[in-house]
């Protein structure tokens, strides 16, 4: 499974992995800001972005994608960056390769089992009618009814693109996506991460609660925890500037 990414800076490597229904492009701005200071490598993970598509859908199979990522880059060890499912996919990779990882940064999502709550946003994303599609403002409108929310919709629809033919389609792989949710929701597994960790909770979020913690300190002993008040599920978009601050410092630490 080779992932398409993109590499910017120079430094000590960071790797950047982006949440479900998402791709490399989320992280860009923060990529951008680091890529002063670290060689970013920001990922496309499998059934997302460009890379290919597998009906294998589980953090343990995540995981071996970057370490063959690692293994064609050359790169030993790495730093780590994960959001919501891709924070998963870092947790995961820290707990089966702990010696492929330096320090990991998991931002609004906790290493347990979560119930299924996209349910609106599949039924929403199925019922754009790609073959008679003919803007992104008629999906828009489509969406509008399962997914009000409209910067949420306009980070899914993201995933749409024109074909050879000039058709719409979406680059992630939507039935795959669907079938496997039971892995995705799922909680990552493994021996305890004796690294430097830091979780990033959204304020508003409720992806991190106080009745998880003892779940995230059994794998990840030496965690520590900052907030980022009036930011929600996606706090690199909604306060960029302090979480790039919150990212450098933690990397910087000795």
């Amino acid at each position: 499974m080779k992932l398409h990414h993109q590499i910017l800076g120079e430094g000590r490597p960071l790797l950047i992995l982006h949440g479900l229904f998402g791709n490399l492009d989320n992280w860009a701005s923060q990529a951008k800001a680091l890529a002063n200071e670290y060689r970013v490598i920001s990922v496309d993970l499998r059934n997302h972005g460009r890379s290919p598509h597998n009906d294998e859908m589980t953090y343990p199979a995540m995981a071996a994608d970057l370490v063959e990522l690692l293994d064609d880059l050359g790169l030993e060890r790495v730093l780590v960056l994960g959001h919501s499912m891709g924070g998963k996919a870092a947790m995961q990779l820290a707990l089966l390769y702990p010696e492929r990882v330096e320090r990991l940064i998991v931002v609004d999502i906790a290493p347990v089992q979560y119930p299924n709550h996209h349910d609106d946003v599949f039924k929403g994303l199925f019922a754009v009618q790609l073959d008679s599609l003919k803007s992104r403002g008629d999906a828009d409108k489509q969406l509008a009814p399962f997914v009000p929310d409209a910067m949420v919709r306009a980070f899914l629809l993201r995933n749409l693109y024109r074909d050879e033919n000039g058709v719409f389609a979406w680059r992630i792989n939507l039935d795959g996506l669907q079938r496997s949710y039971a892995g995705i929701s799922a909680a990552p597994v493994g021996s305890a991460f004796q690294g430097p960790t830091l979780f990033i909770k959204g304020g508003t979020s409720d992806y991190i609660r106080a009745d998880y913690r003892d779940a995230l300190l059994a794998l990840f002993p030496n965690a520590g925890y900052k907030v980022i008040d009036g930011a929600g599920h996606w706090p690199h978009a909604e306060k960029p500037a302090l979480m790039t601050r919150l990212i450098r410092n933690f990397l910087l630490e000795k």
